[in-house]
């Protein structure tokens, strides 16, 4: 159960190597001055053979000039540069190494992770018509970049305070050449990135539980995604996710009654041209049977029948099913949270958000809710699903794909956005020209909202898999130590003779874990596992925003947002 880096040192072989290495390099210098001074002091060789050169040298028998002395030692200045040259930039290129680096050495490197570098992955990006190589992933040990294409979608998991928004999130949102939708339960990210972002396009924060203290200058409809009973019933199905509490006990029947009573609701309110506040006072209005003429009118006869069913059921039963609908729909009741989704009032000015317009552009969605049932979080997954599926709907009118990607990226996607049908529909994003980053905390967290198979499904369909340490569920790290696999050691032992004065030595590969479980529960800050389609298990150093290329905007976008700093700013 133990790593690489904790085996024995093999000294014998390192000294042994090294000797050869040095004899090398020596000859090497004494061969130039050997050969070149000759040249320069036009004096004849005769001895070709570097030992039979040497040994003439010493003799006096072979030529050995000043100018050879001139022209070793600039070889030796040469090699010498060279080598502090190498050892300098992979100082500025790596980060102070780590316990597990030597298990990076037997991951995977070199060819098998060619496809990720900047080279390879910019020169598949360009067949698809953009001009940058992808989401920037991580640097290999080596100090080389590593990114995810633009027909990848990924899946990470970092444990609280790993440097996940910091080295994932924020790089991956400023790397983005089209629209970004981005999910969160924080503001930092959206002081990070948001002064970045407004350069290119329109910045939208979707703020109604006030998480960034930002003001309702737009709303969106939900009703306006209602287009037929299949969208009614997957906006119902928003509702249903997000307003459970983790572990909750259901009922089937009521569950699945109360849904269908919402998505009917939902529909008649779409089609009646209503606000979704009309929605939750037919909730609350058991009797009101306006619904179901609505329903009728529009040609959605079986719809009013099952609604006019429950209407007239027995009290005990009408009230259960009503019941969990109120449930379902808590979040309407937030008159913060209403002002978000319903139309201005008279002599108010604030601008309806329209998904299909803001997919054209490099336009920029943050969305922003608290955690836990009875949030706004049913809302924010009903607007992340609006956009994607609009940005879908653009890709097949331009001929399958975006001609520049969108990034959509669901940062605390199990606390925030409980998209239910995700799991079924992440490999075939990519292909869109959609690139979904989807982070969890935990692999547990993934379970709750997509139940066991829908979260092995989810982590199957992503193309780039991230591992970011401080998780400590031992059957997930169990498999992450599996598919990083095993390396091969030898164990030899030596046997000596007194009567013959022989030894024998018995040499026994054996196998073990290139990295344990509990080695990847305490992977150090700084590190990640790199699980790539069609590659081993990378070892990475994570690059958080401020040591790259975009360090200076962000910092200048946090001095103008983020309130902490403008205090500090004020106070200096």
């Amino acid at each position: 159960m133990s790593t690489p880096h904790k085996r024995g040192f093999n000294t014998e072989a390192f000294v042994i190597w090294g000797i050869i290495a040095l004899l090398l390099i020596a000859g090497m210098i004494f061969y130039s001055g050997y050969a070149v001074g000759a040249a320069i002091s036009h004096q004849s060789i005769t001895v070709w053979n570097p030992v039979a050169a040497i040994i003439g040298v010493i003799r006096g028998t072979a030529p050995w000039s000043a100018a050879s002395t001139v022209v070793s030692i600039a070889v030796a200045v040469l090699l010498l540069g060279g080598a502090v040259g190498l050892w300098w930039r992979k100082l500025a290129n790596t980060t102070p190494s780590t316990r597990v680096d030597k298990a990076g050495s037997m991951m995977g490197s070199g060819a098998d992770i060619a496809f990720m570098r900047e080279k390879a992955a910019l020169a598949d990006a360009r067949r698809l018509g953009v001009d940058s190589p992808g989401l920037p992933i991580a640097k290999t040990l080596s100090g080389q970049m590593l990114y995810s294409g633009w027909e990848n979608v990924c899946v990470d998991i970092w444990g609280p305070r790993t440097g996940k928004t910091t080295s994932r999130a924020i790089p991956g949102i400023l790397a983005a050449p089209g629209a970004v939708l981005v999910t969160s339960n924080k503001r930092d990210v959206v002081d990070a990135t948001r002064g970045v972002r407004e350069q290119v396009g329109d910045v939208w924060i979707f703020d109604p539980q006030a998480v960034a203290a930002h003001p309702a200058t737009w709303w969106w409809n939900p009703l306006s995604y209602v287009t037929d009973e299949v969208k009614a019933q997957n906006l119902a199905e928003h509702f249903a996710s997000g307003s459970r509490e983790e572990g909750a006990r259901t009922d089937a029947f009521f569950d699945s009654a109360a849904k269908d009573l919402l998505a009917a609701f939902l529909l008649a309110a779409a089609k009646d041209g209503q606000p979704i506040t009309k929605v939750y006072r037919w909730l609350t209005r058991e009797t009101d049977d306006e619904a179901v003429g609505i329903l009728k009118d529009a040609g959605y006869t079986q719809l009013a029948q099952n609604v006019d069913g429950i209407i007239s059921a027995p009290d005990k039963q009408r009230g259960g099913v009503f019941g969990v609908a109120r449930q379902m729909a808590n979040c309407l009741t937030s008159a913060a949270v209403l002002k978000w989704v319903t139309p201005p009032e008279e002599g108010e000015k604030r601008e309806e958000f329209n998904a299909r317009d803001f997919v054209r552009g490099r336009n920029t969605l943050f969305l922003l809710s608290k955690e836990g049932a009875g949030t706004a979080g049913p809302l924010v997954t009903a607007l992340t699903v609006a956009v994607v599926e609009a940005a879908e709907e653009l890709a097949v009118a331009l001929g399958g794909r975006l001609r520049l990607p969108m990034v959509a990226m669901l940062d605390e996607a199990a606390n925030v956005c409980r998209w239910k049908e995700l799991p079924n529909l992440y490999s075939h994003y990519g292909s869109r020209g959609i690139v979904i980053c989807t982070i969890l905390q935990s692999w547990s967290q993934g379970v709750v909202v997509w139940g066991r198979e829908g979260m092995r499904k989810l982590w199957s369909a992503a193309n780039i898999k991230v591992y970011g340490g401080g998780v400590s569920e031992t059957e997930f790290l169990s498999e992450l130590s599996q598919l990083i696999g095993d390396y091969v050691y030898s164990n030899v032992s030596v046997s000596h003779s007194r009567q013959s004065g022989s030894s024998r030595s018995v040499d026994n590969d054996r196998k073990d874990k290139i990295l344990d479980v509990s080695d990847l529960a305490a992977l150090p800050r700084g590190r990640a596992v790199v699980f790539a389609s069609g590659a081993p298990a990378t070892m990475v150093q994570t690059i958080p925003w401020y040591t790259g290329p975009d360090s200076a905007a962000v910092k200048a976008s946090l001095a103008k947002y983020d309130p902490a700093q403008q205090l500090a700013n004020g106070g200096a």
